[in-house]
């Protein structure tokens, strides 16, 4: 009898493990006395180190999902009109999705549309068709959040269905709006009295829940890194905690009242630890409380801030990296932004494809089959770890900023301290864009002027809800009776209530990272022709290809033509006179000179001086060394470089073609 080998891989045997410091010493023969730090470690926003190799990691029990299997597919409803709004549904729903989550008007993720219904026959319309105990529902945070709550029970009585047979999470999230729009509807204590009041409510009628939520998502939208996004979320699911705990209920039952939302980004080793360290913290969390650990309920959505206007067909690789993270990162459900998102409300097919996503990657890759994918892989297991110390220092930061009887994140959005830090991180990144440290395909590199227009639907924004200003106090009004009302018919009105001072902060802004660059395109479309911007070849065509190269393309992501011939090398040498002719009949008014170090030390001088003469602002294509004094002699006023700033540059070459 044969005894079992020693490895499932035993031909492994045959070769010698390889130590770090064999590979230390290979890599630094190749790099030939460059810096190792440089070259090769990597730093995160929360300036945590990325190492190029990391060893083996021995992997430990983690917090998993509470539930085994596929995570669920998950798509938004948020056109205003409730018959188009359940055709898109539905069709959502026939192609695989099984998660609905309703973005009522004024929601931040509806992005100015949303769903208008202000009663139960324009809500149930939306849902017509949708078999509601087959699927899952989820509220968008949105203002008026509680009245949205209690529609949505509403229609679930009316239609007569059992709440314990549904599985909704109703969405409320105070603190997300405060951050988004800058205002409390009530003061601190009354917000945890009314949400106390709806929770209770809902569970009297059989609900289940979650039914609060601490939403991510403004945080990502306003630059946050990976560990203050992190830190935030779980500083606002602590105040939730506690202003339950005040309002009677035990903390297990609050604990159970809660759900998260988590973004997941275009950074795939980042989006998978900071999904897995999520579950880590929470787990922390609860039992700092003294609570026996339960798995969160983590939604994920991907990038708001990664999505690009121009060429947004790139926008699906970014989908596709981001339900990847997300999905290997422990998700409970995804919603992928379609690629449009950023252009207006998508259509069909833009929804189409953005579930399809999902689904192949569950489907034909079969992701969910491996609970921890990540589990032992040294470098996932040393990110997570780093994220869950520098987002329970971020969380104990905030917790400390409690004061007036304010939770921690409340008054640090009051005080101004979480806008201040988040601005350092939008300035800090904003360089990183603008210098293409950090490049956006299809927009900063590798632009297309020639792309075609895709479709959206013909749709115009709807903005905020605006209620009636004769409303009863929130003390006033029973929330059982209020789903009563709203379920005979009335209107959202009959369940506002009047408002009362609040927190005030500075709401989040939410801004995409490729805006920049399209400010620089818009205007260069809107032109009654494109501008140009004429490239000074210098010498052969293989001589000025790299830099003419680098210089269309830094161009042409600002909306300027800048195209390039075949050259102007005569004899050896730059025929300049019929460089500067084509320069002439080109109209351009700025012209960049392109060519190998050589020739312009050879005939930048000469070129620059003809062309300035001829009536052309001349840069230059490099780094100028120490010909800088002698070219600026001779007519060059500017130097574009792999590492400058394109922003600042686009926007003098701007100015130059439009003078």
């Amino acid at each position: 009898m044969k005894s079992a080998p020693a490895s499932d891989l035993p031909f492994m045997d045959a070769f010698a493990a390889p130590s770090q410091e064999a590979w230390r010493a290979a890599v630094d023969k190749v790099l030939k006395g460059a810096d190792f730090e440089k070259r090769l470690v990597g730093k995160t926003a929360d300036d945590i180190r990325i190492e190029p190799l990391y060893e083996a990691a021995s992997p430990a029990l983690r917090p998993l999902r509470g539930e085994a299997g596929r995570w669920h597919v998950a798509v938004r409803l948020d056109h205003p009109e409730p018959a188009e709004a359940q055709k898109l549904a539905l069709a959502d729903l026939e192609g695989g999705a099984d998660f609905l989550s309703i973005a009522f008007a004024g929601a931040r993720a509806a992005r100015g549309y949303g769903l208008v219904a202000d009663d139960v026959a324009a809500l149930d319309a939306s849902l017509d068709g949708a078999m509601l105990d087959l699927i899952r529902l989820r509220l968008d945070p949105a203002p008026q959040g509680r009245v949205n709550a209690l529609l949505l029970a509403a229609l679930v009585e009316k239609r007569g269905l059992s709440p314990d047979t549904l599985t909704i999470d109703f969405g409320l999230d105070p603190i997300g709006l405060l951050a988004s729009q800058g205002s409390l509807a009530a003061p601190w204590p009354e917000i945890g009295r009314r949400l106390a009041d709806t929770v209770r409510a809902l569970k009297a009628r059989g609900f289940a829940g979650p039914f609060i939520t601490a939403d991510a998502r403004p945080w990502h939208e306003a630059g946050a890194s990976e560990a203050q996004e992190l830190g935030a979320m779980l500083a606002t699911a602590i105040a939730y905690l506690r202003a339950l705990e005040n309002e009677g209920f035990p903390l297990e039952e609050a604990r159970d009242a809660i759900s998260f939302v988590l973004v997941a980004d275009t950074d795939e080793f980042l989006t998978i630890a900071k999904f897995r360290a999520a579950r880590l913290l929470w787990q922390r969390v609860q039992q700092a409380c003294g609570l026996s650990p339960k798995p969160m309920i983590l939604h994920a959505e991907t990038a708001w801030r990664s999505l690009t206007r121009r060429d947004p067909w790139v926008n699906l690789l970014r989908g596709t990296i981001a339900t990847f993270s997300a999905g290997i990162g422990g998700a409970d459900s995804l919603i992928v932004q379609p690629f449009t998102a950023a252009l207006g409300l998508p259509d069909g097919f833009a929804r189409r494809v953005a579930r399809n996503t999902q689904l192949v990657l569950l489907e034909e890759a079969n992701l969910w089959r491996v609970a921890d994918p990540a589990a032992g892989a040294g470098s996932f297991e040393a990110l997570t770890l780093a994220l869950c110390e520098q987002a329970w220092g971020v969380l104990q930061g905030l917790e400390q900023r409690a004061a007036d009887g304010l939770p921690g994140i409340v008054a640090a959005l009051a005080s101004g301290t979480v806008q201040a830090d988040l601005a350092k991180q939008r300035e800090a990144r904003a360089k990183a864009i603008a210098t293409r440290r950090e490049p956006i395909t299809g927009t900063s590199e590798f632009p297309n002027l020639k792309e075609t227009p895709v479709a959206v639907l013909a749709v115009a924004p709807v903005g905020r809800p605006t209620p009636r200003t004769e409303l009863r106090k929130a003390s006033e009004q029973d929330q059982g009776d209020l789903i009563d009302q709203l379920a005979g018919g009335a209107t959202r009105d009959a369940a506002l209530s009047a408002p009362e001072d609040s927190v005030q902060a500075q709401a989040l802004p939410s801004q995409r990272l490729a805006e920049p660059f399209e400010v620089l395109r818009d205007k260069a479309d809107a032109a009654p022709q494109r501008p140009v911007v004429f490239l000074a070849t210098l010498g052969p065509i293989a001589d000025f290809t790299a830099r003419a190269g680098f210089a269309r393309n830094l161009f042409e992501a600002g909306g300027l033509s800048a195209p390039s011939g075949g050259g102007f090398a005569k004899d050896g040498v730059t025929d300049i006179a019929a460089l500067v002719a084509a320069c002439t009949a080109s109209g351009a008014r700025l012209a960049c000179l392109c060519g190998s170090d050589a020739a312009y030390a050879a005939e930048g001088r000469a070129a620059s001086q003809a062309l300035t003469t001829a009536g052309a602002t001349v840069w230059l294509a490099g780094r100028p060394g120490d010909m800088e004094a002698e070219l600026n002699q001779a007519g060059v006023t500017s130097f574009i470089y792999a590492g400058g700033d394109v922003i600042e540059a686009l926007t003098r070459a701007h100015a130059i073609v439009a003078a």
